[in-house]
């Protein structure tokens, strides 16, 4: 099983899970010519993609779906609400709409080898999900857009190999910014995004022996920076009451313009 943030930030993210016989994307939200480079890096073509799973209809989650859809007629798996989303945005263009594949929360479906779980999330999108995928007895999750966490949560990221986790914004830069004060409050909020701090604290109660790698995603351009997400999310492990120290874990953040490392688990 393969693991690779082609992009994630708060302009555009798509990560890309892997097998030997099945390709999938979560969400597709920048350019479909960005999209092919990064699965071409990894010796994937965008014809051999066998879905895309959406998290919610935002545009740094969909933006590329339009051109994945009518260059490959890939299936697309979101809940019937983010469809119906989808389906009414008119940026993406036209595309067969028997390729939208509707999912429910706490419901697996498969996809070629893969088993995938959504779960809820709390954001302000139409009914948002993360999703926990497996294939064997390795399992990876991708777990962005949350505005807090719960045992619910937590519940659903036990046992993972790899995580990419939303490591969203530095609380003290977002207060102080330049964002409008509505537009802080919502980032704030329990519909908003997870905070460097929140990151961390979610870590402590899912971290394990066997965990492999940690990706820290969906970084704000205006309200974080890579080092201090890394730096804040180390410390709240280092901090923890578990026994593990950060540095018994590979965590790297991932990159808002380019290719992460490939995570083979």
């Amino acid at each position: 099983m393969r693991f690779v943030s082609i992009a994630s930030g708060s302009s555009g993210n798509s990560i890309y899970v892997g097998t030997d016989t099945t390709h999938i994307l979560v969400d597709a939200g920048i350019s479909g010519k960005r999209i092919e480079q990064g699965l071409n890096e990894i010796g994937v073509k965008g014809s051999e993609l066998g879905g895309v799973v959406i998290t919610h209809e935002h545009s740094d989650h969909i933006k590329g779906l339009g051109i994945l859809a009518r260059k490959y007629e890939v299936p697309i798996y979101a809940t019937r609400e983010t469809l119906e989303e989808i389906q009414g945005n008119k940026t993406l263009g036209e595309y067969p709409k028997e390729l939208l594949k509707p999912v429910l929360p706490d419901v697996e479906f498969s996809v070629g080898d893969m088993r995938i779980r959504p779960f809820s999330i709390d954001h302000d999108g139409a009914n948002p999900v993360a999703y926990r995928i497996q294939s064997g007895k390795k399992s990876v999750a991708v777990a962005t857009d949350m505005g807090h966490f719960d045992q619910y949560i937590i519940d659903h990221l036990q046992n993972l190999d790899g995580l990419l986790l939303e490591s969203n914004h530095d609380v003290r830069m977002l207060e102080t910014g330049p964002y409008p004060y509505y537009l802080k409050r919502r980032i704030l909020s329990d519909y908003g995004h997870l905070s460097n701090d929140n990151a961390g604290r979610l870590l402590n109660y899912i971290l394990h022996d066997n965990l492999k790698h940690i990706f820290l995603g969906h970084l704000s351009k205006e309200n974080n920076y890579e080092e201090l997400a890394f730096e804040t999310v180390k410390l709240e492990i280092d901090q923890g009451e578990h026994g593990y120290k950060a540095s018994d874990f590979s965590i790297s953040v991932a990159k808002r313009d380019g290719m992460s490392e490939i995570v083979t688990l």
